[in-house]
């Protein structure tokens, strides 16, 4: 987690993917959906109460088709509202790849933070059967001034184990495991048409179960890289080790077909409200048939 300390220039131990992959900048904990709404800007329109609202069950399977393309690369500029412009971060697709004998997708997310003479890379990398969208493997390195930490997770489907670096396996949560990244990707599945609420236990750890969603109104996005008609999501996501509690992260994602992250943003204690947002978007593929109907870059 990018846990900075702009007065001085220091950059603490923290890991910074930790915080944007829970899922992209952490959000501060919080104890109540009350506490939540003041956490970032409020959004347009209004969003469905659990009540009465649609609800995926956790083991909602995959789309037909994932929302992105083979190719795909994401730039987007980081900003936090006390500091101003901080670094750049990219996410793209790569592949298809084999791994341990089956074709997936290869994610990947990097992210470059600098102030002055003080720099944090971090890098994580997800593949996904693109087919189940599934994890099958997950990996994260964080490189800081004060500390370097290299995250390792193995899937196997066969034994329904995941397995950390440090050699420590626990049973999986759900048969199609997602990491903090693979849901990012996942969540460009979701119907974008209505507001509605959508509750998720596709972690691979038991203890993020659940992630709710709740779909917001409509709202316009001014980026470098266009002027954007975008969805407002609301996540809140669950890591007890990190946070106690829950945190809540912000999404526009694009009403288009490829339903691109436009805006994503939450609040930070000390360094305030992070802002990940769009500067441009561009395809390494070559075949046709690797974008889904409706998704042009």
């Amino acid at each position: 987690m990018l846990r900075t300390s702009f007065i001085g220039h220091r950059f603490s131990s923290g890991p910074v993917a930790a915080a944007l992959l829970t899922v992209l900048f952490a959000a501060r904990p919080e104890a109540s959906i009350a506490q939540a709404a003041g956490s970032v800007p409020p959004a347009p329109g209004r969003g469905t109460s659990s009540a009465n609202a649609p609800t995926l069950d956790a083991a909602l399977s995959a789309p037909n088709q994932p929302a992105f393309a083979m190719g795909e690369v994401l730039d987007f500029r980081v900003n936090v509202s006390r500091a101003g412009d901080v670094g750049q971060g990219q996410m793209r697709v790569e592949g298809p790849v084999m791994e341990r004998g089956t074709l997936t997708w290869r994610l990947v997310f990097v992210m470059q933070a600098q102030r002055g003479p003080i720099k944090a890379v971090d890098r994580t990398t997800s593949w996904i059967n693109p087919t189940t969208f599934a994890t099958t493997r997950f990996e994260k390195s964080e490189r800081h001034p004060l500390s370097r930490d290299q995250e390792t997770v193995e899937i196997d489907a066969v034994t329904n184990t995941w397995t950390r670096n440090n050699g420590a396996t626990r049973l999986l949560a759900t048969p199609l495991p997602l990491d903090e990244l693979s849901f990012m990707y996942f969540l460009r599945g979701l119907p974008l048409d209505h507001d509605g609420t959508f509750t998720f236990s596709r972690h691979f750890d038991e203890t993020r179960n659940p992630t709710v969603v709740y779909v917001r109104g409509e709202e316009m996005v001014d980026t470098p890289a266009g002027l954007f008609r975008t969805r407002v999501l609301d996540m809140h996501v669950r890591d007890p080790k990190r946070f106690q509690g829950a945190g809540v992260i912000r999404i526009n994602l694009d009403m288009a077909g490829c339903h691109m992250p436009i805006r994503i943003m939450s609040r930070m204690p000390i360094i305030g409200t992070t802002t990940l947002l769009l500067t441009g978007s561009s395809s390494t593929a070559t075949a046709a048939e690797h974008s889904p109907a409706g998704c042009t870059l």
